[in-house]
């Protein structure tokens, strides 16, 4: 079958294209899924490089977001028959991640538990559905169980063009919430702007906490100024400023850090503004689930910047490690 194969860990050169990568096996209560479509993440990157202290088995391909049809099952399945429309759930208690610890959606052929299968809605594309679990169902558990977005709130979004990112915009305006959106240019403002985003702050031209010290006041030990719900996935010396940022009683949540895991944060301002720091761990079923409502009934749809043959993986990755993406961009194998 045809894939997009890491043999090596590396750079983007170190993706190959092959015609003539094996088929996987098919494992009792597992399905036979062909690819219609794998969305792109930051993760993926991480995988291609290695990340330190994790053995990842090569050749691997990639590509942990897939929404495909059902072509075949083993013996016993009774989540799904041939010719089902499913999205698939990355994360295997037992095996780990699609993508990660076995072969991903960067080929015309993946397999995968039929537990983890999900159906797609029949309103719902196969590009949307992909776009998903790693970006839009994280963004859920976040944003809704773990920071509880509410319609009060003003909320400042880091890094608010990415895949994460917009996701986060959606849905704190979802929630009836304002936003303050950062990223990097002008066009990216204004499109977040589109999504619904009520300030833009652009951190390549402007100072940062200044500039959300103008739209949200300065925050101050009396309770005056400053944001509700700080939302920072980017890390890489961002926290220090960002956290500035938070009125008295404020909550930052973040699901990682894409521009770096090491950063320094000054804890006198987390004790003397009674802040809370709110980790989040990926996704529930359930989150991925409601997602594919929202996508169903319209009221809430996942930012494809671009659709791209397979064929184009190397562009994909060169546009998402040089930040030029808007949202998600999706893999046709």
């Amino acid at each position: 079958m045809r894939a997009a194969v890491v043999r090596e860990h590396g750079e983007i050169e170190n993706i190959l294209i092959e015609d003539d990568f094996p088929e996987p096996d098919l494992e009792p209560g597992w399905a036979r899924i062909a690819v219609k479509a794998t969305s792109l993440n930051y993760h993926d990157l991480f995988t291609r490089r290695g990340m330190p202290g994790i053995n990842l088995p090569l050749p691997l391909v990639v590509g942990s977001d897939i929404a495909g049809e059902v072509v075949e099952v083993a013996g016993g399945v009774v989540e799904a028959t041939i010719g089902n429309r499913v999205l698939i759930d990355p994360l295997n208690m037992q095996r780990g991640m699609i993508g990660e610890r076995w072969n991903g959606g960067r080929a015309e052929y993946c397999v995968a538990d039929a537990k983890q299968l999900v159906p797609i809605p029949d309103t719902v594309s196969y590009e949307i559905a992909a776009c998903i679990p790693l970006a839009y169902a994280t963004a859920h558990r976040m944003m809704v169980t773990r920071g509880d977005v509410k319609a009060e709130d003003t909320v400042l979004v880091m890094g608010a063009s990415g895949g994460v990112g917009t996701a986060c915009v959606l849905l704190a305006k979802r929630a009836g919430a304002t936003v303050i959106s950062c990223a990097s240019t002008e066009e990216k403002l204004e499109r977040l702007k589109d999504l619904g985003s009520d300030h833009g702050v652009n951190y390549v031209e402007q100072d940062m906490r200044e500039a959300s010290w103008e739209i949200a006041g300065k925050p101050r030990i009396t309770g005056e100024g400053g944001v509700d719900l700080l939302v920072n996935c980017t890390g890489g010396g961002s926290w220090i400023d960002s956290t500035r940022c938070m009125r008295k009683g404020g909550r930052l949540v973040t699901c990682g850090a894409t521009a770096g895991f090491e950063d320094q944060i000054d804890i006198r301002y987390v004790w003397t503004y009674e802040h809370s720091l709110l980790g989040s761990n990926g996704w529930h079923r359930s989150d991925i689930v409601t997602m594919l409502e929202y996508a169903a009934e319209g009221s809430l749809l996942p930012v494809i910047d671009r659709v791209m043959p397979l064929e184009e993986v190397h562009e994909a990755e060169r546009l998402m490690e040089e930040r030029e993406v808007f949202g998600k961009i999706v893999l046709q194998p």
